[in-house]
């Protein structure tokens, strides 16, 4: 009968691990403070490793299905590459401090393409809301409209 409890406690020990261990959770974008926040630092997360976009809302409208498949890779030089089969984009980009307060990290992701398409929607200085090491969420306030465009890169 003891061997039979013994057994039963080890299996509902086991069981439980697997249950937290498959219910692990993606890191999530912790706000940088603008005191802890360097473009430095910002640089290096984006530099490593491929990225993709996970969601892009030009005013309201989602367009991210327009960079679908797209891996984006940022480069030491401020080079920025968009590949997608034999579909090749450049760019380039930089982290800079912003000129502005209303955004919790002091920095602007710079994007610029100039290719007359849609990566043209992507050239802009982006206040960086939040980033971690697996995502960077960045806004925009459209100068023309007053429209707000939002911004996610994921790693890949």
């Amino acid at each position: 009968m003891r061997k039979i409890f013994h057994l039963a406690i080890s299996t509902i020990i086991f069981t439980l691990i697997l249950v937290f261990h498959a219910c692990k959770k993606e890191e999530t974008p912790q706000p940088a403070s603008s005191s802890s926040a360097s473009p430095t630092q910002v640089s290096m997360i984006l530099k490593t490793g491929t990225w993709e976009i996970s969601s892009y809302i030009d005013s309201g409208t989602d367009e991210t299905y327009h960079f679908s498949g797209f891996i984006f890779t940022f480069s030491s030089n401020g080079k920025l590459t968009a590949e997608r089969g034999n579909e090749n984009y450049e760019g380039s980009w930089n982290v800079e401090h912003s000129s502005d307060d209303d955004s919790p990290v002091d920095l602007d992701l710079v994007l610029a393409f100039s290719l007359g398409n849609d990566f043209d929607e992507l050239s802009d200085d982006w206040d960086i809301q939040v980033f971690n090491t697996t995502k960077i969420e960045l806004k925009d306030v459209s100068g023309g409209n007053g429209g707000i465009d939002y911004l996610t890169f994921r790693k890949r």
